[in-house]
């Protein structure tokens, strides 16, 4: 399967209703570029402000997800969203004239069709895909919704529904491959029960709504005063509740279509990251909300990842060894070697680089949430720096071995934190004398001291 980057051959236009203003909308998608992303086009407005579609600019999470940029919004972006990653389209700038996009049939199936309608084109750089290495996590104690992302060989979603409600019951459904969305979810509708429906025609907030762009799930009674609201609301003569307790003039797709859906909201939700994923995304309770707190919380761990991967290459312009001629002369291996590289060595100093990962296997269990580098790894990365400049005095340096001996006046500065870049310097206090070594270390991040420590250790032959 090719990983090129892809967008649309054409552009197509497409009318409808915004389901909370009620006023007709039009929306063009049109090609981009590489590495474009999805862009939205208020065209309405004075200059056509864009918003990237990026988690940076959620601002609300009521009833849809609403980006802002400058002041200006954008609402319910979700289904036009999961179409575009639905049909794995990378690029595409997508023009509209209202504040929200047309709410449709309440699913991705236009917005589908119309793209593919006019094909889509692969284009010449690669797709640039963040794969998950390990397990992400994020939860909502106060809902009990929970997001794990975790390993897997493509790109693949599982959601768990559950209102506690007898008319809808548990849910759940799983998207295996992207190939399947189009068919198998695209037309799956957004729903909402009747309690909801009413709170948001007594707030006037649902002005483009009718009984064929929403599933409305009958979760109590419906007094007369309610039945007279949605036939007025609806401009229907009768509203009366199926047996499988929906409002009728709708069929459902599927038994489970709750859970389709709620599976398609996450896939636009999770657009918001800025960047295709490879792995595997297992969602209990989904929401707005939660999806894109997690989509943040994702988008902050590419971020730093790709910041230390800028600073990687300027440090290995300037280093003198690598990790793998660190290891011929220390015994270290993963996971316990805690040096990258060596920028300078000479008689009596040495100067070393760690990179701290935001994958590094600590952060799972130290300070979950709240993530910094342990002070007692910090000491041993230090130490093993200084080993390197120890047994580089050696004809055979991995004939020996280097032990703790001392630790004095050890001061820690500030926290070491994921993407963080710690240089460590160490110098001789004194000459080496029958096997014991006495150094003088210090590590800096951002040329700041953050950790500073005396160390003698102790030389002895394997």
């Amino acid at each position: 399967m090719s990983n090129l980057q892809t967008t649309i051959k054409d552009s197509i236009k497409l009318n409808g209703v915004g389901i909370h203003t009620g006023q007709n909308v039009s929306i063009t998608f049109k090609p981009a570029k590489e590495d474009t992303g999805y862009v939205f086009s208020r065209v309405d407005l004075p200059g056509k402000p864009l918003i990237k579609a990026l988690s940076d600019y959620v601002c609300e999470t009521k009833r849809g997800t609403t980006l802002e940029k400058d002041g200006i919004k954008l609402k319910t972006t979700e289904h036009v969203l999961a179409a575009l990653v639905g049909l794995e389209i990378d690029n595409v700038i997508i023009e509209i004239d209202a504040e929200e996009p047309p709410i449709m049939d309440g699913s991705s199936k236009y917005f589908v069709q119309a793209l593919e309608k006019v094909g889509i084109s692969k284009q010449s750089k690669l797709r640039n895909e963040f794969v998950i290495k390990d397990i992400i996590h994020y939860s909502d104690k106060e809902s009990g919704s929970e997001i794990t992302l975790i390993p897997s060989d493509n790109y693949q979603l599982i959601t768990m529904v559950d209102y506690e409600t007898k008319v809808l019951g548990t849910q759940n459904a799983t998207l295996n491959n992207l190939k399947d969305f189009k068919t198998d979810f695209a037309d799956a509708r957004t729903f909402s029960f009747l309690h909801e429906i009413e709170m948001l025609l007594e707030n006037n907030l649902i002005k483009g709504g009718d009984l064929n762009n929403a599933i409305v799930y009958v979760d109590k009674k419906i007094s007369d005063e309610t039945m007279d609201k949605l036939k007025k609301a609806f401009n229907r003569k009768s509203v009366s509740v199926k047996p499988n307790g929906i409002l009728d003039n709708l069929n459902l797709h599927y038994q489970n279509e709750a859970a389709r859906h709620k599976l398609l909201d996450v896939l636009g939700d999770l657009a918001l990251i800025g960047k295709r994923i490879r792995g595997k995304v297992i969602a209990k309770k989904p929401g707005h909300h939660i999806n894109t707190e997690f989509a943040k919380k994702v988008s902050d761990i590419i971020k730093k990842q790709e910041e230390l991967e800028l600073k990687k290459d300027l440090y290995k312009k300037r280093a003198i060894m690598n990790q793998e001629q660190i290891m011929n002369i220390l015994p270290h291996r993963p996971p316990f070697i805690f040096i990258d590289s060596i920028l300078d060595l000479t008689e009596n100093t040495i100067t070393g680089v760690k990179y701290v990962s935001p994958n590094e296997p600590y952060f799972k269990g130290h300070f979950p949430g709240r993530p910094v580098m342990p002070g007692v790894l910090i000491i041993e990365a230090m130490a093993q720096v200084g080993g390197v400049l120890v047994l580089s005095t050696f004809e055979n340096p991995e004939n020996y071995l280097t032990f703790f001996g001392r630790i004095e006046n050890a001061k820690f500065k500030r926290p070491v934190l994921p993407g963080d870049v710690l240089v460590f310097k160490l110098e001789l206090i004194s000459p080496i004398r029958r096997g014991i070594s006495h150094m003088m270390a210090k590590a800096y991040v951002n040329d700041e001291l953050v950790t500073e420590a005396e160390m003698k250790a102790k030389i002895l032959k394997k």
